[in-house]
């Protein structure tokens, strides 16, 4: 069984041969082939390079598109800052969407020819003369209140929903719009899943989650299955106020950080909902031991028990001994899916 038929058995709840292995990589990936990060996020040919090194010394199951969260809003015209070695950022002192009346006027722009988002398809068919069907190729696209803070600023957005409600739903709106029609793009290019990145989702409260992001978050989501991509939502930080509503969303992976208990994931979101990560990228994967890696994505198991995939609760940080990561691996490899049931 290759990664790419392990992980949509997983997903279909079919016997596979071992846990999926689908760690997050991305200034891991670029720096196992020692090329400056401002080239891994913006050349498509050193985003495969690296992707696929690591997947091939690391044994992973898929390759992603992922480098950053400027790029949508980079081409839609926001200021971004780029650095030598480390992610381009979002300059939110001078947000495209400072002014309000800016929205109106916002066009959608071609993925195809945009820079950023053109150089992520351009990636993706790479990966498709690369890995063809040996592993799962993922594409990616901002949630909708991450990409409305990368608009409009992530302080002055959470005055927003208190200031100008109906604001917030029409910059909803156009990132709905945006976002599916990058999606459309990627599954054209050969993205079988679609990770839905949105991360600030978890600083609002879950008040304002389940009135305003939630309700975007079921509609990209459905998107996205219409348009015949399997889905994958990954939301940082501490989620564990709104578990149960993402466990509602339909996704076919779900990514819990570390913060966010595995178990509390499950008594969530019920038994048939696939779980992903959640060993705590710093303190165990990064600074522990590979033995404690390894307990720690054993204890992961436990709590989510069959429907699981083996990954950290966020990105491998780039420093992270490679014998930690193989831990990681030598766990994914070792388990049958079924075991726990």
């Amino acid at each position: 069984m290759n990664g790419r038929e392990r992980i949509l058995a997983v997903i279909d709840g079919k016997p596979a041969d071992s846990l999926p292995f689908m760690p997050i990589t991305m200034m891991f990936a670029c720096d196992r082939i020692r090329a400056p990060y401002r080239d891994y996020a913006t050349n498509c040919q050193v985003l495969v390079e690296g992707q696929l090194r690591t997947a091939q010394e690391f044994d992973f199951d898929y390759v992603n598109t992922m480098s950053d969260p400027a790029g949508e809003a980079a081409d839609c015209g926001a200021p971004v800052k780029y650095f030598p070695n480390q992610p381009p950022a979002l300059d939110e002192g001078h947000a495209l969407l400072g002014e309000k009346g800016k929205l109106a006027g916002l066009e959608v722009p071609d993925p195809y020819t945009s820079v950023r988002m053109g150089n992520r398809l351009r990636a993706l068919g790479h990966y498709r003369g690369r890995v063809g069907k040996e592993k799962l190729i993922e594409g990616w696209i901002e949630g909708p209140i991450a990409q409305a803070a990368d608009l409009r600023g992530l302080n002055t957005l959470m005055t927003d929903f208190f200031d100008d409600p109906s604001f917030v739903i029409e910059l909803f709106e156009f990132v709905l719009k945006l976002e599916l029609n990058f999606a459309r793009a990627q599954v054209a290019e050969g993205a079988e899943l679609i990770g839905v990145g949105d991360a600030a989702a978890s600083l609002v409260g879950p008040k304002l989650y389940e009135k305003f992001v939630w309700p975007y978050e079921k509609r990209m989501l459905d998107g996205l299955r219409a348009l015949g991509a399997r889905t994958r939502l990954h939301i940082c930080g501490n989620t564990r106020p709104i578990l149960k509503l993402m466990g509602q969303l339909g996704c076919d992976i779900v990514d819990l950080d570390s913060l966010a208990p595995m178990a509390e994931g499950r008594a969530a979101m019920g038994p048939d909902q696939v779980l992903l990560g959640n060993i705590d990228p710093v303190r165990v994967l990064r600074n522990g031991t590979p033995d404690e890696v390894y307990a720690a994505v054993a204890e992961c198991h436990r709590q989510a028990r069959d429907r699981f995939i083996v990954s950290a609760g966020c990105e491998v940080p780039r420093d992270t001994p490679l014998e930690n990561v193989r831990a990681m691996r030598r766990y994914a490899r070792s388990q049958d899916p079924a075991r726990l049931q």
